[in-house]
């Protein structure tokens, strides 16, 4: 055998050289990216560890209340910063987070604020008050929250600055009024088409000493806006209303005051009383005049000013069918009965279309219709399909509810008959679908002509 030559032993051993210099080189990259990957881990799970840091947020316009720059997002180990959601109940209020109707021009927002009793006090408690509002009659709520212990749930539509009001009126009810404010819900409903702006909060707003929602402080367009839409009174008592906890809801306008004492009333009552799906407990409704100085201690007080025209059945006056059914004559005979628990005066027997009654009920009652906007037809055709379905109107004594003030027609905006026309095409359809639904006409609406104006 051959003996290599120098040549070919030199070349042999530089070949052996580079395959061990690109065996070497190859472990190095393998190791050095086993090390990154490591200390890579190790870095991530150190981070996960530690409370997030603050996220940077873009300057808020000009319009808005300002925020800081750099704030920290609430996380399930880190406490969110309380300090200014507990002095300003709306400050996170986020306009683009409503849900919508079914017709899509509206925004709906369920417990915009809630205070810290609400829950509680629905789970103890067998009715809640259900209202709803917009902001230039929310002061309002003040008379109501007097005489009402209970679960409030109060729907507020704005539009526009209204929504700065809004907020202010929430901030000032925490301030001044905590005990009425902790048994508060608070839902929203806005245009779609104008949304609320938050702005600044009003100089008032933390001021105990002034009054929430003075006069004059809503835009020009804001007024102007809403002189040419109907206020959706439909959609804010079904957002009122959903939102109760309670088995039973008492729905009222804003404007409706209760007797003192009428939730602990309302409580026994239905405490002691056998279970009837299908019936709502009327409540008798009386205007009060101004000159009145004072609410009426008890259903006395309530006849003996009925006797001196004082106190009169409400919308007498303006729409007699808005009360009639509820026969106030035979409420008023039976007497004060100050000694009386809460008890069934009386049972509805002439029941008529454009019947209104405020009642208090399952919330299993039929929504109300929410094609039906502005004024007329907004109440009563919920209660005449509850009539369709079998239910039965029961009047209670001595509780009942004022109205302040004695209402004319000469002092009814021309608008209000205007939505009050349209309200009746619309009321043209929905009896017809009604009966379709139910198969039945028990008043016979198909054979007879539209029902009377409401004025």
């Amino acid at each position: 055998m051959l003996e290599p030559t120098a040549s070919a032993h030199a070349a042999m051993i530089k070949l052996r050289r580079d395959r061990i210099w690109r065996w070497r080189c190859q472990w190095s990259v393998v190791t050095l990216a086993a090390v990154g990957l490591v200390l890579y881990n190790g870095a991530a799970n150190v981070l996960l560890l530690r409370s997030p840091r603050c996220r940077e947020r873009a300057p808020a316009p000009a319009s808005l209340t300002p925020v800081p720059a750099t704030t920290c997002e609430p996380c399930a180990d880190t406490p969110p910063p309380s300090a200014q959601l507990d002095d300003e109940p709306l400050s996170r209020f986020d306009l683009r987070l409503g849900r919508w109707d079914t017709s899509r021009n509206y925004r709906l927002y369920d417990y915009a604020a809630v205070g810290d009793s609400y829950a509680d006090l629905s789970a103890e408690r067998r009715v809640s008050l259900a209202t709803q509002s917009s902001v230039e009659r929310l002061h309002e709520l003040l008379r109501i929250a007097a005489h009402w212990s209970g679960p409030m749930s109060v729907a507020v539509f704005v539009t526009g600055d209204e929504l700065r009001l809004l907020c202010g009126f929430a901030t000032w009810l925490l301030h001044c009024q905590p005990e009425v404010y902790a048994r508060l819900a608070l839902h929203v409903a806005t245009p779609a088409e104008r949304q609320g702006v938050h702005g600044r909060l009003p100089h008032w707003a933390k001021d105990c000493s002034s009054q929430p929602l003075p006069a004059g402080e809503r835009s020009p367009e804001t007024i102007q806006w809403r002189s040419r839409h109907p206020y959706p009174q439909n959609h804010m008592r079904n957002l009122a209303r959903k939102n109760c906890h309670t088995p039973f809801v008492f729905l009222v306008d804003i404007d409706i005051v209760p007797s003192k004492g009428m939730a602990e009333a309302l409580d026994v009552f239905l405490g002691r009383t056998p279970k009837c799906p299908l019936c709502a407990y009327v409540v008798p409704t009386y205007e009060l005049d101004r000159r009145v100085a004072t609410f009426p201690a008890n259903k006395s007080e309530v006849l003996r000013l009925s006797r001196h025209k004082l106190a009169i059945p409400f919308h007498r006056k303006v729409f007699i069918y808005n009360q009639f059914a509820s026969n106030f004559s035979r409420w008023e005979a039976s007497g004060g009965n100050e000694s009386a628990e809460t008890h069934v005066s009386h049972n509805v027997t002439n029941f008529e279309l454009l019947y209104e009654p405020f009642y208090v009920a399952a919330d299993t009652v039929p929504a109300h219709d929410e094609r039906f906007l502005g004024y007329g037809f907004t109440r009563n055709t919920q209660v005449y399909e509850m009539f369709m379905i079998g239910y039965e109107f029961c009047v209670l004594s001595p509780i009942f509810t004022i109205h302040w003030g004695l209402q004319s027609r000469r002092y009814r905006p021309l608008w209000r008959e205007k939505q009050n026309e349209r309200n009746r095409k619309t009321f043209e359809t929905f009896k017809r679908e009604l009966f379709a639904r139910y198969r039945k006409d028990p008043l016979r609406l198909l054979r007879r002509p539209p029902p009377p104006k409401k004025t």
